[in-house]
C-alpha cells in the first residue's frame, strides 16, 4: 500500500499543476522542499517553502495554452516514514501553436505524516528537449503574470 501511496501523491502533484489547482498541488507537499532543477535551468538547488513553489508555477503554468506532466516507470523504495520515488516523465508545454517538450527523470523525497505522503524533495534531470524552451518560458510567464 506503501507504494500506491507514494505514487499517488507525485501523480497527483503533476495533474494538479497542470489543472492549476493550487490548493490541491500545495497539499501534496511538505511544508519546505528541496528543488533541484539545475539540469534545466542552470543555477543552484535549493530548499524554498512550498508556496514559493506554488508561486513560481502559478506565475509560468497558467501562461501556457495548456501543459501536460506525464510520469510514468515509477520505482518506489520505502522505509517507515520516507520514501522515495524515481520516475521517468514528458512534459509537453503547449502555447497556441508551438511545442515544447521536456523528457527525463524525476527522483522525489517523501515524509509520512499522519498517513499522508508529502513530498519533502523534488530533482528534475533533463534527458531531452524539443521546441524553442527559452522563447515559451518567456511568453508563457509573460502571460500568465498578466
Amino acid at each position: 500500500m506503501t507504494h500506491q501511496a507514494v505514487i499517488k501523491a507525485v501523480n497527483q502533484m503533476a495533474f494538479a499543476a497542470d489543472s492549476h489547482d493550487w490548493d490541491i498541488c500545495r497539499s501534496t507537499f511538505a511544508d519546505e522542499v528541496f528543488v533541484d532543477y539545475t539540469s534545466m535551468a542552470g543555477g543552484e538547488p535549493a530548499t524554498i517553502p512550498a508556496d514559493a513553489l506554488i508561486e513560481s508555477w502559478q506565475g509560468l503554468l497558467p501562461g501556457f495554452t495548456t501543459t501536460q506532466h506525464l510520469l510514468g516507470t515509477h520505482i518506489v523504495k520505502s522505509s517507515g516514514n520516507v520514501a522515495e520515488c524515481h520516475a521517468h516523465f514528458q512534459a509537453n508545454h503547449i502555447l497556441d501553436d508551438q511545442v515544447w517538450t521536456l523528457g527525463g527523470r524525476y527522483h522525489f523525497h517523501l515524509q509520512n505524516n499522519n498517513d499522508t505522503w508529502k513530498i519533502s524533495s523534488i530533482k528534475m534531470t533533463a534527458l531531452w528537449s524539443v521546441g524553442d524552451q527559452a522563447s515559451l518560458l518567456a511568453q508563457a510567464t509573460e502571460r500568465a503574470t498578466q
